[in-house]
This record gives structure tokens, C-alpha cells and sequence, in this order.
């Protein structure tokens, strides 16, 4: 079964002097969808006041929809946030799915009960402020005021305290860390960063516009020379802007780490020369893999950009000083990438920018807290589909596999280094193959390994394959032998997993359950066995 998605955002006016009947037409059929999804989301609530007891809803809850997916067959799946008495609930969103005619078919949610708690806190805002800072040290620039949530994460919802403190890392790395504060108490619930990364390893002045859309050549450094879509100003000169892809552009933030940085420009549209020498090359290595990150989205999944609503996003290159890693960020909508260190080359490979974009698409679907067995999950997500742009690219240059990083190492001869190993995690020595009932006590990078190990699974199975110059085999938890579906239908499984099953508290039982329910729309029974006995081999039963 196809299906389509869409943001829930009001349709965009057409500029001025492009109102043709080929236009006008496509505005009128922007309006009817948005018509449609407003429909859909009168259906999900009225579902809600009459299923209230399927949601965990009280009298004193309040809901919005934040996503609508439409089916080809008329089903219709609306994400939705939850606040008690007006404040946020943290684990409490939920997706209503409903069937043809509008009627309630299930709901995917992990919150169990319904919310009675009281929302007068014991606990003063300072005091929250206090306990979250001596969790978090003295080497911050900000910290945000103290405000009263619900966090539904655990066994039973209570009052907290978010507090956000922002900073650097020893490494340079920025982080935005979340922290919940018993509002009671004053014990830290849960906290995980804003800022998610790769991992590891073991606008122009002067009245000029620029809004021609070009194509220029970058000299890229693990790529080779490649196409890349720039923008041509008024004044002769070039942008690396992608107007074609919803004005994503490319800067030079210079070694500094903040700022938004400065767009790249040239005279002559070819940018870089393949040698670190050159300060674009790495810039242009960026934008191409974003623009392919933007069309395996566009042409695999029909997700128009990273929030599905045709908007770009800032990426942003040499970053600090001899910075060994990537980042996504949602408080500025970017990507970050290092320029390396020592034996490690900028980290601007094409797995690692579809890694880092990938973040973006997950904060705006099931939105995964980076935390727990949620946080390897959103960092599989990462890992599965940067691998997938690999394979949709397939640029000689870099031969897809199942690698993660394998390109940021400056010498690595049969590609025998990697940040991680889809097909047998335990290789990078953190990362375990098999499920284990601690796996949430891990570090995101190595408790999503068990994830990358049943898409693997799932994609190409157990037996001999060979990527690039390796033959790989990936070893079972239950000693079974496992048939791969192929990448096509593993890709779309996954996807639509997280857009219409997932939600920001989902664990590993969730996912198996949301793959499963994956499968049996798009494929039916059969696929659903094979993902079942997929995630069967990595110990998720």
C-alpha cells in the first residue's frame, strides 16, 4: 500500500508574477489537502472524546495535532501532544489511527493510565535550577528558567521541573542538556541532550540578490567532483544556497562555535579543489550530501525536507578546532560538522550528513528522546537511513555498505575502520548485537546497535554478502538463518514505523510492534513474519 504524508502547515501564498493556471491550480489542490488534514484532525479528536479511555484522557487533559499521514485507502494517522492542565506532558504524545470512514482502528502510545496528579509543587524554581546545575557543572553560558511539566517517561507520570542548561563540552561539542527535576523532591528524573551527534571514533551585502538557481562543480574531498546546485547573484557571482531544495545553504563558521557562520561565495561556481587546502572543498562535500539526503527523501519516501514542509536548512562547516565529530541541532535547524584531527579527515562524508539530517526528520516525526532505549533507536534511525543515502547515491567514491563513518578516516585501507558495524555491532567493542534488559543504560551510539543489527537482518539477511572490498556474514543471538527483504522494502518499513507508529518514548518492544504494524500495511502477513523473525535474531522478542 503507497501512502502520503503531510505537515500540518498552512498552504504557502504563491510569489508574485507566477500566478499561471499551471499554479493556481497547484494552490487550489495545496488548500484542499490542508482542508483534508484539518478534516482528518476534527475525526482524531472527535475519536478522542469518544475513546477517551483507549487514550488514558481525562477532564483535565488538552490535546494538538503536530502530524498528519494520509492513506491511499483512506486511513488516517494524526500525532498528537498532550498537556495537563496546560502543562506539557513528557512521554504522554499518542497517534490516533483510524480507518475509512473515520472510525477509531487503534492508538500507538506508551502512556499507560490516565494523568491525576497534582501541580502545585513542593519545590521552588530556584531549587530545581540549583539540583540540575550541580548535575551539570560550572562550565555553562545559559540556563533557562525553571517550568513545571509532566513526565510520563516512568512508571507512573509525576510533577517536574524542566531546566535547560546550554554549554561546551571539553571537546567543543555545544549541548542543550534537558533536565527533569521531581518537583517534590528535587531528584533528577531523567535529562538527555538536545544536541545529537554522529559520534566518536574508538546572505551577501551590498543589495546583491542571489536567487538564479545554478549548477556549479564541486572538488570535493571524499566524493570527487560532483554537481551541486548553487545560487547566481545579481552581481556575477555565486552561492553554495540550494534553491532548488528549499534554499538550504552551506557556510564557513571559520573555527569559531557559534554564529550562524558565512555562506560561501565564488566567482566562478567551482568550488574547493579535493584538498583541505581549499576551505569550500569540504563546504561543497556538505552540500552535496544534503541535497542527497533532500532527494532520497523526496524520491523514496515523498517527504518534502527535514519537517516535510519544502524548507532547507543551514549546514554549517569547519567547526572549532581539530573538532573530531558532527551534530544536529533543532534550536538553530542545522547540521554541524568538524574539520578532524590528526588521522581523521573533516567530518563531511555522505553517510554522515545523511546521519545528521536524519536527526532532523526523526525530531519532527516520533521525535525519540535522546535518552534511554528511545535514544538508540533515534540514533539507528540516524544510522539506517545515512546508509540508505549511501546506497540511493551510490557514488563510486564512496561505495555503499554497511558502515557508519568508514570515509572520516584519513588512512583506511579496505575500509577496516568505522565508527560502527550494522551487521555486527559488537565490533566497534561498546556496541552490543543482542538485546539485553540493561541496553538503555548504554550510550545512545552503542544502544542503537541492536536496532542497526535488525535492519541489517532485515535488508540483506545472515548469509554472505559483499559491500565495497568486504564479504561480510552477521551473525544471529538464536543461531537462526534469516532471508533479507532487500533495502527497498526494509527502508520503507522503518520509515514508516517512525512517522506513523513511533513515538518520542518508544522502547525496542515498541519498535518491533511498530515495524511489524509497518510491514502488514505496505507488504502484508509474510513481510510481517520476516520482520518479526528479524528482530527475533537480535534478541527482541
Amino acid at each position: 500500500m503507497n501512502y502520503r504524508s503531510s505537515a500540518l502547515t498552512a498552504a504557502v501564498a504563491l510569489a508574485l508574477g507566477l500566478a499561471s493556471s499551471a499554479h493556481a491550480a497547484r494552490q487550489m489542490d495545496d488548500e484542499v489537502a490542508a482542508d483534508v488534514r484539518v478534516q482528518a484532525v476534527d475525526r482524531a479528536m472527535m475519536n478522542i472524546q469518544q475513546n477517551a479511555k483507549a487514550m488514558h484522557a481525562g477532564m483535565n487533559d488538552q490535546f494538538q495535532a503536530s502530524d498528519v499521514i494520509l492513506d491511499d485507502n483512506g486511513a488516517e494517522h494524526v500525532r498528537m501532544k498532550r498537556s495537563y492542565r496546560g502543562l506539557p506532558v513528557i512521554g504522554g504524545d499518542f497517534v490516533v489511527h483510524s480507518d475509512n470512514t473515520g472510525k477509531l482502528a487503534s492508538v500507538s502510545q506508551t502512556l499507560t493510565h490516565e494523568i491525576s496528579i497534582d501541580t502545585h509543587a513542593s519545590l521552588s524554581k530556584s531549587e530545581a535550577v540549583l539540583n540540575a546545575g550541580v548535575d551539570f557543572g560550572t562550565a555553562f553560558d545559559g540556563v533557562s528558567d525553571a517550568k513545571l511539566v509532566v513526565y510520563a517517561r516512568g512508571k507512573a507520570p509525576q510533577l517536574a521541573y524542566e531546566v535547560v542548561y546550554t554549554g561546551f563540552m571539553p571537546d567543543q561539542t555545544p549541548t542543550e542538556m534537558h533536565y527533569f527535576v521531581d518537583a517534590n523532591n528535587g531528584r533528577i528524573l531523567d535529562k538527555w541532550d538536545g544536541i545529537h551527534t554522529k559520534g566518536k571514533p574508538g546572505g551577501s551585502g551590498g543589495g546583491t540578490t542571489c536567487n538564479t538557481n545554478t549548477t556549479g562543480s564541486g572538488h570535493t574531498l571524499t566524493l570527487g567532483n560532483v554537481n551541486i546546485n548553487t545560487a547566481g547573484c545579481t552581481d556575477g557571482s555565486y552561492q553554495m544556497k540550494d534553491l532548488s531544495r528549499g534554499g538550504g545553504y552551506t557556510t564557513d563558521l571559520n573555527n569559531r562555535t557559534n554564529g550562524s557562520g558565512t555562506i560561501f561565495s565564488d566567482a566562478d561556481n567551482t568550488w574547493g579543489n579535493n584538498s583541505t587546502s581549499d576551505r569550500a572543498t569540504v563546504g561543497a562535500d556538505a552540500h552535496y550530501g544534503v541535497s542527497e539526503t533532500w532527494d532520497y527523501y523526496q524520491n523514496i519516501h515523498g517527504r518534502s525536507g527535514i519537517a516535510n514542509d519544502g524548507q532547507g536548512a543551514l549546514s554549517r562547516v569547519h567547526y572549532g578546532r581539530n573538532y573530531v565529530n558532527a551534530f544536529w541541532s533543532d534550536s538553530c535547524f542545522c547540521m554541524t560538522f568538524g574539520d578532524g584531527s590528526g588521522s581523521y579527515l573533516p567530518l563531511v562524508a555522505l553517510d554522515v550528513a545523511g546521519h545528521e539530517m536524519s536527526h532532523g526528520v526523526t525530531s519532527r516525526t516520533a521525535n525519540l528522546t535522546y535518552s534511554g532505549e528511545s535514544g538508540g533507536l533515534n540514533e539507528a534511525t540516524s544510522d539506517i537511513f545515512g546508509t540508505m543515502v549511501e546506497f540511493y547515491s551510490n557514488n563510486s567514491s564512496d561505495s555503499p555498505d554497511y558502515l557508519i563513518g568508514e570515509a572520516i578516516y584519513a588512512s583506511n585501507p579496505s575500509d577496516s575502520k568505522a565508527l560502527r558495524w550494522m551487521y555486527q555491532p559488537n565490533k566497534d567493542g561498546s556496541s552490543p548485537n543482542c538485546y539485553a534488559s540493561n541496553l538503555g543504560s548504554l550510550d545512545v551510539h552503542y544502544s542503537s546497535g541492536v536496532a542497526n543489527h535488525f535492519f541489517y537482518l532485515l535488508a540483506e539477511g545472515s548469509g554472505s554478502k559483499t559491500f565495497g572490498p568486504n564479504t561480510v556474514t552477521s551473525p544471529t543471538c538464536n543461531g537462526s538463518s534469516i532471508t533479507g527483504i532487500g533495502r527497498s522494502k526494509a527502508e520503507a518499513i522503518w520509515y514508516r514505523a517512525l512517522t506513523v507508529y513511533m513515538t518520542s518514548n518508544t522502547n525496542y518492544a515498541g519498535a518491533r510492534a511498530a515495524t511489524i504494524s509497518a510491514a502488514n500495511d505496505l507488504y502484508g502477513s509474510s513481510t510481517a513474519s520476516s520482520v518479526a523473525a528479524a528482530w527475533s535474531a537480535v534478541s527482541v522478542n
